[in-house]
């Protein structure tokens, strides 16, 4: 296992911590990592999965200031959406302890879980606006399915953060904690979902997801083929820079 990423088993819980701090950009080796681990504990017998990260923020999505998702954009971000799926699509709980910020791409490995654990001070930020890009990562159909579609479009459309409290009276939150306790706010639910019968939650699950699951390959490859167009596009330039240069874009149309 890389440095990047460890895990711990706790009972019937797997918790998994992203080591990429602060900001947790994600990588495809990280996400692949991720995905091939938590296959790993699902197959040694734990119930629930907690997803968590160190640092100031849960996880920033794609690092642009390294490269982005580099000269090859479709083979990329197809290969990023596949790993994605499999973390959509395993078939025991997973908890997001969802501390500082989850955006862009980081907001959607967060809505890959069943639950997420906020505080007051989380931030949940769906940017893609602001960067002249489409959504990804399979936001497409879980935020909606988490927040309803009008909420989602507002989200998406204006991409302005979402507040902790706001989160959690909204449903994208499913607890709220004190800054300071995502993590062991997220292990106690863990372990209140792992008292249930194993094989029950297991297919309740699957009968729970079954719709996303059907929607998501489908949503990822018209996300995959959008942002591949969009990111020839000055705007996502202009987004880009402004991003990284801590400014307010401004946007042509082009």
């Amino acid at each position: 296992m890389s440095e990047e990423l460890s895990v711990r088993v706790d009972g019937h819980v797997g918790v998994l911590e992203i080591h990429r701090p602060p900001h947790n950009h994600f990588s495809l080796d990280v996400l692949t990592e991720l995905a091939d681990t938590a296959e790993e504990l699902v197959a040694q017998g734990c119930r629930v999965l907690v997803l968590c990260s160190e640092g100031k923020n849960f996880c920033a999505g794609v690092d642009f200031a390294a490269g982005g998702v580099g000269p090859t954009p479709v083979n990329t971000l197809g290969a990023i959406y596949g790993q994605g799926l499999r973390l959509y699509s395993l078939p025991i709980p997973v908890i997001a302890a969802v501390q500082g910020v989850a955006v862009g791409g980081g907001l959607g490995l967060a809505c890959s879980a069943d639950f997420r654990v906020a505080s007051p001070g989380t931030r949940f930020h769906a940017n893609f606006g602001r960067l002249g890009l489409h959504q990804g990562f399979g936001l497409t159909v879980s935020l909606p399915r988490i927040v309803g579609a009008q909420k989602a479009a507002d989200m998406l459309y204006t991409a302005s953060r979402v507040p902790g409290e706001e989160a959690y009276a909204i449903g994208l939150a499913d607890h709220l904690v004190e800054d300071g306790a995502v993590r062991a706010g997220a292990l106690e639910h863990a372990h209140r979902i792992a008292t249930s019968a194993p094989l029950a939650v297991r297919s309740m699950k699957a009968t729970m997801r079954a719709d996303l699951l059907a929607a998501l390959p489908s949503a990822m490859e018209r996300e995959i083929v959008e942002q591949t167009r969009l990111m020839s596009t000055k705007d996502n330039e202009a987004g880009v820079t402004a991003s990284l240069n801590r400014t307010d874009p401004v946007f042509t149309g082009e």
